[in-house]
């Protein structure tokens, strides 16, 4: 096996597989520039190489990946360069893109904590290996932005309305729940995944799709969600998180709440309370626009509201959440509008719109694709 042992994402080779490591430990592999730019150089050189029949993607440490580096995207909104850090969004974009269109079989092994930017690098791929170190979570609208990486796409194809919940919650989800709720397609305990791997690795140039879905099966476990998950509390989340707007999904579970006092619910109402009121209005609409879009089309318009949020015009409330939860850590930012009923449509409205008057911004262009399997026509 050849690697590269110094990068941060380091490369190991079998004849028929290309075993790609996110390489930032201390930094719970939080994607940098260099990342993304080397992931999509990588990806788009092995599409092109026949001999190359299967990508695993993951983590080195204790995550799989926790989202974007955010600090350097703040450091940079800071100096007055919010277009640089819109320009690293929009290559995260088309790296989530080529990733859902690819020719090849993506297994990503998420074996540790998979959070915001991280779910773009696995969950758009063929197949994701939840473990019993899995922790999933779209904390973004505690830290004053919005579910991106195409999540209207995808948590809007989750059961019900329980991608309404994690989205605008940020509630956090083990192995066996993402499997219960189709995120992940197989769970393998970590003992396991060495032999994985190796299995993986004897690939050979026949049919790579039914020979890695052979192998993940017979490797695969079924656990149950505990009975305190989420997962069995789908009749309260679609009758309280199909609700028109914010407001009246926070009304809807403090009805249930007096019906019958729960934890759960509680726990819900409170983190609704904590997060940002402009992230709760902007991501609620943008996951009922994209049960309606292509991936495509949600990562255009994802792209357009990361422009407005990084710009700052309508509110600065990623760079107080980012200071608040990241930086300093004193967990108590200062949401501007602090209510959600001072968050007017009209202001919603604004994070859906071209940035007409910036110069020189443009919508994202999406690659060309190519030799689409029928799995990537189907989200296009």
């Amino acid at each position: 096996m050849a690697s590269e042992p110094h990068s941060q994402v380091l490369v190991d080779e079998t004849s028929n597989v290309r075993i790609l490591t996110l390489n930032r430990p201390k930094k719970l592999n939080a994607l940098s520039l260099n990342m993304i730019n080397r992931l999509l150089q990588l990806f788009l050189a092995y599409e092109e190489d026949p001999s190359v029949k299967l990508i695993i993607l993951k983590g080195q440490g204790r995550a799989f990946c926790a989202g974007d580096d955010v600090s350097a995207v703040v450091r940079d909104i800071r100096l007055g360069k919010w277009r640089r850090s819109a320009d690293f969004m929009s290559l995260g974009y088309t790296l989530n893109y080529v990733m859902a269109t690819y020719s090849k079989d993506q297994v990503s092994i998420l074996n540790g904590i998979v959070m915001g930017g991280g779910t773009g690098v696995c969950v758009h791929g063929r197949f994701r290996i939840a473990t019993e170190n899995t922790v999933f979570a779209m904390p973004q609208t505690s830290l004053g932005i919005f579910p991106d990486v195409g999540a209207s796409y995808f948590l809007s194809r989750l059961p019900g309305f329980f991608g309404e919940y994690i989205g605008l919650t940020g509630a956090r989800l083990d192995g066996a729940e993402m499997l219960a709720c189709g995120l992940a397609t197989h769970f393998v305990p970590s003992t396991r995944l060495t032999a994985l791997e190796a299995d993986l690795c004897r690939i050979g140039s026949s049919d790579p799709v039914t020979f890695a879905s052979t192998i993940l099966d017979a490797h695969t476990q079924y656990p149950h969600p505990k009975h305190t998950s989420a997962c069995h509390r789908l009749d309260v989340i679609d009758k309280c998180f199909s609700r028109r707007t914010v407001e009246e999904i926070i009304y809807a579970l403090e009805r249930e709440a007096t019906h019958k006092p729960d934890d759960w619910i509680s726990a819900t109402i409170g983190a609704l309370e904590k997060a940002s009121p402009a992230s709760l209005k902007i991501s609620l609409r943008s996951i009922r626009e994209g049960r309606l879009q292509g991936l495509g089309q949600c990562l255009i318009r994802e792209n357009r509201m990361a422009s407005h949020v990084l710009k700052g015009e309508i509110s600065k409330d990623f760079v107080e959440g980012c200071r608040a939860m990241l930086i300093d850590k004193d967990r108590n930012p200062k949401w501007e509008p602090r209510r959600l009923e001072n968050m007017k449509d009209s202001m919603v409205e604004q994070y859906f719109k071209r940035m007409e008057e910036e110069d020189g911004w443009e919508d994202l262009k999406l690659p060309p694709r190519k030799h689409l399997p029928s799995s990537a026509i189907a989200k296009l």
